[in-house]
């Protein structure tokens, strides 16, 4: 399929190829919804924890006799029944990561891309590229283009200049050919690809 390339001035400069194994495969919910949940998994830090009974600082002798006080009978004062006792069952350090097949996640990005076009908000731009690193004048050209909430990815090398004036923008990413992936582009209502960007990551998924 053909789409139109555009500048940072709204302006069509020329049209370019995108493979529909790629950009024409149809989104299924279902994997979309796994390589999300795989990716917030994988970046939880895992370092919550509370204090079980063996970890309660405090004497190990018997609070009382087993018999002949009528109370009930305990072995222990960290015990969680009693004041300042231990946690049961409660948060322990941990990796939330599990398993997802390299191909089930390929395919999820493939997904992602292909639901921005079907949905007609992917832009293609001849370069992420600007002269300085002012954000005022960054934002004017992202009005021009519409795009008030969205995810750029440009190729392996990223501009400095472009990238220091749209991190001050919200709801603005830009990530590099390499940091694809299916949660921001999710996250995002635009997703912007340069050409660079389109030919790298038709290279990496085809």
């Amino acid at each position: 399929m053909k789409a139109k390339i555009k500048n940072l001035e709204n302006k069509d400069v020329g049209e370019i190829d995108l493979l529909d194994a790629i950009f024409a495969v149809e989104p299924r919910r279902d994997i979309l919804t796994r390589m999300v949940n795989w990716q917030l998994a994988k970046r939880r830090s895992g370092n919550h924890k509370t204090k079980g009974i063996s970890d309660v600082s405090g004497t190990t002798a018997k609070p009382w006799a087993q018999k002949g006080t009528g109370r009930a009978r305990q072995g222990s004062l960290r015990s969680p029944q009693f004041r300042k006792g231990g946690i049961i069952f409660g948060p322990v350090v941990r990796d939330h990561a599990h398993d997802m097949p390299k191909k089930v996640r390929q395919l999820a990005l493939r997904m992602a891309l292909a639901s921005k076009q079907k949905d007609g908000k992917l832009i293609v731009l001849d370069s992420a590229k600007t002269t300085d690193h002012k954000t005022k004048a960054l934002a004017g050209k992202f009005k021009k283009l519409g795009l008030a909430s969205a995810l750029i990815i440009d190729g392996a090398n990223l501009d400095p200049n472009f990238t220091k004036a749209a991190r001050n923008i919200k709801h603005i990413d830009v990530l590099p050919e390499q940091g694809a992936n299916v949660y921001d582009i999710l996250r995002r209502d635009f997703l912007v690809l340069t050409k660079n960007a389109v030919e790298q990551l038709q290279e990496r998924l085809k």
